[in-house]
């Protein structure tokens, strides 16, 4: 009689974020009951999707070793991030701390007290900085050339995990290009676009945009695909090698102001967009575009929700929000 493999226990840290709760979703429909969410946040709590949430803070060398003697994982997937770029770049200690130093501190934690546990190191696709001429798709042989601090604390956390698996380390990096869909602030480019047409649909706001740059191009995906590639690589962990690198991205672009354009199409009003110079000049040459063929090769992985279908749920989400706060 064949042996029943052993449930899988999957600790996550930065699990009531944005992706952490997509990440669960796709875990109970990829795993079912055959594995654990141990769900884990700065502050603990209690969540409606993750029930009760410990406490973690990934800097904290003692309290990692304290949650991986108490849990016992087969699984670390690190999604601890100060998540939005801007708020990254405005306290850029705070970013290297967690980036970096919170990955070295996760990363030798696994290796001296768990060293069975697989790492899924959650970067960025912004560590190789804008697409350079000629452009095309980057992928993971690309060198790293992040051009601000959210970039930088990414790559450097992507690099520090080298000499650890070159001691043992089972670790997964991964690479995810930009992502959006339900549950995002508005702190990001999509939602915040969304936000402002559901308020002037509401009658809150004048039926107009002001816009800075719309002509940079970046390579969405929908959330809920990209928790999808998450899922599959831990199913897929006992065959990956454990320095794999794996792009999460579409190779599409999408240039901001078509996609402003298709959400403005979809708006239930006319609006007028007005460019406004203080929010930044315009700048062609940003252009940020990944190649994902080895996710595709490694996890059979591919997106298959189509962009507009994440605008437009982007969109009736924060109509949504906007119906509620103006009750």
């Amino acid at each position: 009689m064949a042996e029943r493999a052993a449930p899988l226990r999957i600790l996550i840290t930065g699990a009531t974020g944005f992706v952490g709760l997509h990440l669960a979703d796709a875990i109970r429909r990829k795993f079912g009951d055959s594995a654990a969410i141990i769900p884990t946040a700065l502050y603990a709590g209690s969540n409606p999707t993750l029930g009760d949430v410990a406490a973690l803070d990934v800097t904290d060398a003692a309290a990692v070793a304290s949650a991986l003697a108490a849990v016992r994982p087969t699984h670390f997937v690190n999604l601890a991030a100060l998540a939005a770029p801007g708020a990254a770049n405005a306290d850029p200690a705070a970013s290297w701390r967690v980036h970096l130093d919170g990955v070295r501190i996760i990363g030798r934690t696994i290796l001296e007290a768990a060293p069975s546990c697989v790492l899924l190191n959650v970067g960025s696709g912004l560590a190789y900085g804008r697409n350079r001429p000629p452009i095309r798709p980057t992928s993971e042989q690309t060198a790293l050339a992040p051009t601000d601090d959210y970039g930088a604390s990414k790559a450097a956390a992507d690099l520090a995990l080298g000499p650890l698996i070159a001691k043992g380390l089972r670790c997964v990096r991964l690479r995810p290009f930009n992502h959006t869909g339900p549950g995002q602030t508005d702190a990001f480019v999509i939602p915040a676009f969304a936000r402002q047409i559901a308020r002037i649909e509401a009658g809150l706001a004048p039926p107009q945009i002001r816009v800075g740059n719309l002509d940079g191009q970046r390579d969405f995906l929908d959330v809920r695909d990209v928790a999808e590639a998450y899922a599959e690589a831990i199913a897929r962990s006992p065959g990956l090698a454990p320095d794999t690198i794996l792009n999460i991205a579409s190779g599409v672009s999408h240039r901001i102001g078509d996609v402003l354009q298709q959400l403005l199409a979809m708006a239930r009003v006319p609006i007028d967009v007005h460019n406004d110079p203080a929010r930044g000049a315009n700048d062609a040459a940003d252009i940020i575009l990944g190649d994902a063929s080895r996710a595709r090769e490694l996890l059979g992985w591919a997106p298959k929700i189509a962009f507009e279908q994440t605008l437009a749920d982007v969109l009736d989400e924060q109509r949504s929000l906007v119906a509620k706060t103006a009750r």
